[in-house]
C-alpha cells in the first residue's frame, strides 16, 4: 500500500507561472555579472531560457521592475533552460505590479 500523493512536479508547484520576457543583469559572487533571460515567474521563482555558467545551489541577484533586488538560487538547469527559487515569496499586490511590469509593451505609449 503507497501512502501520499503521487504528484508530478507541476502539481507540487506553489504558485502559478505567468510567461515574460525579460533580460536582467544578475550579479554572481564570483563571476560578476551574467545575462539572464526570465522566460516565466511565479511568486516562488522564475524560469530562464539560454546558458546557465552556475551549478545547483549557487545564489544570484537580480533587480526586477517595482521590486529592486532580489536573492535567488538555482534549483535546476536542463537543455538550455535553468529553475530559480526566490529566497522570498513576493506579495500578491507586489507580484500584481511587476507582471504589468513586465507585460509586452508596459510603460509604452501608443500614438496615433
Amino acid at each position: 500500500m503507497t501512502r501520499g500523493a503521487n504528484l508530478s512536479v507541476m502539481d507540487m508547484r506553489q504558485a502559478a507561472r505567468h510567461s515574460v520576457d525579460h533580460v536582467v543583469i544578475a550579479e554572481h559572487r564570483s563571476m560578476g555579472d551574467i545575462k539572464v533571460h526570465i522566460v516565466n515567474i511565479s511568486a516562488n521563482g522564475f524560469m530562464t531560457e539560454g546558458d546557465m555558467p552556475l551549478q545547483k545551489g549557487e545564489r544570484i541577484t537580480v533587480r526586477l521592475p517595482s521590486l529592486g533586488q532580489l536573492e535567488a538560487h538555482l534549483i535546476w538547469s536542463l537543455g538550455g533552460r535553468s529553475g530559480f527559487q526566490l529566497e522570498r515569496i513576493i506579495r500578491q499586490n507586489e507580484f500584481s505590479e511587476l507582471i504589468k511590469a513586465l507585460k509586452p509593451g508596459a510603460g509604452t505609449q501608443k500614438f496615433r
